[in-house]
């Protein structure tokens, strides 16, 4: 397909398929080169996931949202966010050390181990870290939070949650170690991904029953790419409230859990308050 005489941009046909997805395809080209627009969008998606793998979060705008939201749902731990720390000193040792990033620093052990909520046991601890991307946590991890309140609030059992953790340059298994300091159940970790070029702001949830350190992979169930532009903060919270409800029920996660909640439109019964539309195996 040629281009008219006022645009060197050769068109590509497979350019109307670009309104079902965000990777790049059907650019066209300028010569044997890629036009000039797609280049520098591909720059500026570029600096944009370097600039959420880099950028801090802004712990106390986070802090400020979320004790809002627990004063909106009474399900949510009315104790205010506790602030924790990885043993990875900063970002670029956090870069770096994965491993670090795994652990708390002894002071941050220390004051879990210090509070008095954690004599009681709970059925779920919502630990929230930067991650990869800072900018996913501030875009998603709030607006999630609201969305599982709703669907938590909702079910015929209870659910008792301990107070909300946020973790300075954390990644996944450091829930891991929070959720046997809080003797919780369960955890569920909100963390940024990795960013794409075409998604900087992903958020990542991580469900762990019985959680130890030292787990393996194999015993979590993840839920990825919750964002606008991917899994919407309801649906995802609908996959969370299924895959936790049957941890509750096989007394674990992971593997062992098969993830069907796309096998019904919607996992909540709105008539009966029962939101398992199939019947327990």
């Amino acid at each position: 397909m040629t281009s008219n005489k006022n645009n060197s941009v050769i068109a590509n046909p497979w350019k109307t398929l670009r309104q079902f997805t965000d990777a790049r395809i059907g650019l066209g080209r300028s010569g044997v080169s890629v036009p000039t627009q797609e280049l520098l969008e591909f720059q500026l998606a570029h600096a944009r996931a370097r600039d959420a793998v880099h950028l801090p979060l802004n712990f106390d705008a986070l802090t400020n949202e979320l004790a809002k939201t627990s004063e909106q749902f009474s399900i949510l731990s009315s104790a205010s966010p506790i602030k924790v720390h990885s043993q990875a000193i900063d970002r670029m040792t956090y870069l770096q050390r994965p491993d670090l990033g795994r652990k708390l620093d002894e002071e941050s052990r220390l004051a879990l181990q210090g509070k008095e909520e954690t004599l009681k046991p709970y059925d779920l601890a919502l630990v929230v870290a930067d991650g990869l991307s800072a900018t996913a946590i501030e875009k998603n991890a709030n607006e999630f939070i609201q969305e599982l309140a709703v669907l938590l609030s909702s079910t015929n059992e209870p659910w008792q949650l301990a107070p909300i953790v946020l973790v300075e340059q954390g990644r996944v298994a450091i829930a891991d170690e929070i959720g046997a300091l809080l003797n919780a159940r369960a955890t569920l970790i909100m963390i940024g991904e990795r960013p794409g070029l075409s998604s900087p702001d992903s958020l990542g949830l991580y469900l762990t029953w019985a959680p130890e350190p030292g787990l393996k992979d194999d015993r979590r169930n993840c839920i990825s790419n919750v964002r606008k532009a991917g899994l919407s903060h309801r649906d995802a919270a609908q996959k969370t409230l299924y895959l936790l409800t049957e941890a509750k029920r096989l007394n674990v996660s992971g593997v062992a859990i098969k993830d069907r909640s796309d096998n019904t439109d919607s996992i909540i019964e709105k008539s009966e308050g029962s939101f398992l539309l199939f019947s327990k195996q």
